[in-house]
């Protein structure tokens, strides 16, 4: 049954592929307004078998090894003598010529430090001229404006009230006494036997 759904997934791919390869080949068409392709509903698939959990497999036979076969040795070539290299004389190098010793540096003389700037003398201000104090104008005292005497304000009379109206007392009215309400006797509770 397995066979049976990888050989048909196979064909499926395969034809899938030479299909997409022929839109691939073909040139495009004038564009045309797609049709509404109704959706079709989903076929519904047989249930899958149930797959045994262990299947028998048989032994195959071991498949028997062939005898080693015995290999001739070889005879090893005969390889002509190494020929011998001529030693090369060494060239003569030129003898290092000779580095002269450092000279000798004269010490020169240390530059003069230059003479300290004498400090200047500070320049005297001359002292700061006293203001002469200057006389306080003398100010006449003017004389105080007599004032008018307050007029005095005459008392009025205080205006006579009316005497204050006297509430009459109204009578109470009556009220009717409102009888209590009689509530009905309370039940007796029952007695249990």
């Amino acid at each position: 049954m397995s066979w049976l759904l990888l050989m048909a997934l196979l064909l499926s791919c395969s034809r899938m592929s030479s299909a997409a390869r022929l839109l691939e080949e073909v040139p495009p068409k004038e564009e045309y307004p797609h049709p509404t392709v109704p959706e079709l509903p989903k076929p519904e698939l047989p249930p899958y078998p149930a797959v045994p959990d262990e299947h028998p497999v048989p032994e195959q036979p071991k498949p028997e090894e062939p005898h080693p076969v015995p290999v001739p040795e070889l005879p090893k070539p005969e390889l002509p003598p190494h020929p011998a290299v001529p030693e090369l004389p060494k060239p003569e190098l030129p003898p290092h010529p000779a580095v002269p010793e450092h000279p000798v540096v004269p010490e020169l003389p240390k530059p003069e430090e230059p003479h300290p700037v004498p400090e200047l003398p500070k320049p005297e201000v001359p002292p700061h001229p006293a203001v002469p104090e200057l006389p306080k104008p003398e100010v006449p005292e003017l004389p105080k404006p007599e004032l008018p005497p307050h007029p005095t304000v005459p008392e009025l009379p205080k205006p006579e009230l009316p005497p204050h109206p006297t509430v009459p007392e109204l009578p109470h009215p009556e009220v009717p006494e409102v009888p209590e309400h009689e509530m009905p006797p309370k039940p007796e509770p029952e007695s249990k036997p």
